[in-house]
């Protein structure tokens, strides 16, 4: 089968490798899409992914064998990465260590993920994909898991303002979610125009150029003076979160979900007056999951303006697709279509 393998260096390799065999309580995974995440653009731009790892956990197929002693899977099931139950022990780090640096701990390369026509899983971790949802909206469903929880984290409240910092894809995602959970009024800052143009079709109530416009003053303004109750930085940028602490309005919070990988600038004076709380989220758990493709199924998430025809890639233009994403981008949503 081919995968992308990285090389280190900033080098990703389509090799001919072993189609996996699946093992006891496994399944073997036709990947049909499969998206491109930032945290893998991260360890790409940053060469902390192992030399030797086919990474990639944003990804829809279908079930083509099974290995022993699996009864919930049949061959030709469709099926998303995640969102399973883990067995007591088994789970992640993040969810497991009481002191956890993903930075540092997040990456290995002991088995093939989503860059790869074929990947193992165990017969716990995917999810159904529901009726009524195609394949390629399906590959979307881990980061729409990482948005519902930092909605369910973020003390939003039914009637709130929320603003979102960034309209990529996580930024997106997150504008519905934060819709879907009651914010009267969501505002998008974003400097390309195509992902503004994104944000208003998918139902922003008003979007910001912020390499135009002071964010903060504009949104203060749109949010009668206050301020928004919520801000979600979605952007990873170095001043998004002090933008995000300037801008929120007395006693409001801000859910940090996309990460910088690099030192940020920070002056608490200029925002801690105000008694703000600052959230942390990281993945999604399996009720995560489980509303993730409830929204999907059923409207209040829309993939489709966020899938681009012009944003297909096949395997063999990954690294021409890192490369891209690494420098500052107008992509909506990059898939890998198999």
């Amino acid at each position: 089968m081919r995968a992308a393998v990285y090389r280190g260096n900033q080098r990703i390799v389509v090799e001919d490798i072993p189609i996996p065999e699946p093992g006891r309580g496994e399944v073997l995974v036709k990947i049909d899409y499969s998206a491109i995440c930032g945290t893998d653009v991260h360890a790409f731009l940053y060469d902390i992914a192992p030399v030797g790892a086919v990474l990639g956990h944003e990804f829809s197929g279908h079930v083509v064998s099974v290995g022993q002693n699996v009864s919930r899977w049949s061959e030709g099931d469709r099926i998303v990465c995640g969102g399973g139950t883990p067995p007591p022990g088994k789970e992640a780090p993040l969810r497991r260590q009481s002191q956890y640096n993903y930075r540092l701990e997040g990456f290995s390369n002991s088995r093939n993920r989503g860059y790869a026509e074929y990947t193992i899983l165990k017969d716990w971790e995917p999810s159904l994909v529901p009726d009524g949802v195609d394949q390629l909206h399906a590959s979307l469903a881990e980061p729409c898991s990482v948005v519902v929880r930092a909605v369910r984290l973020s003390n939003q409240k039914l009637g709130d303002t929320v603003a979102v910092l960034g309209a990529g894809p996580i930024g997106l995602l997150c504008m519905q979610a934060a819709k879907a959970a009651g914010a009267r009024k969501v505002i998008v800052s974003e400097p390309a125009a195509i992902r503004r143009e994104v944000a208003l079709d998918l139902g922003a109530d008003a979007v910001v150029d912020p390499t135009v416009d002071d964010s903060v003053r504009s949104i203060i303004d749109l949010t009668d003076g206050l301020g928004p109750h919520v801000v979600y930085d979605c952007a990873a940028a170095k001043p998004t979160l002090h933008t995000a602490l300037d801008m929120v309005r007395k006693k409001g919070n801000v859910m940090l979900v996309a990460l910088a990988w690099e030192e940020v600038p920070l002056l608490p004076v200029d925002w801690a007056g105000k008694e703000v709380q600052l959230n942390t989220t990281f993945g999604g758990e399996p009720y995560d999951w489980q509303v993730a493709l409830d929204l999907i199924s059923t409207g209040q998430i829309n993939l489709q303006p966020m899938i681009l025809d012009t944003d297909f890639i096949g395997l063999e233009n990954i690294q021409e697709a890192f490369e891209d994403l690494i420098k500052p981008s107008t992509q909506v949503q990059m898939v890998i279509k198999f």
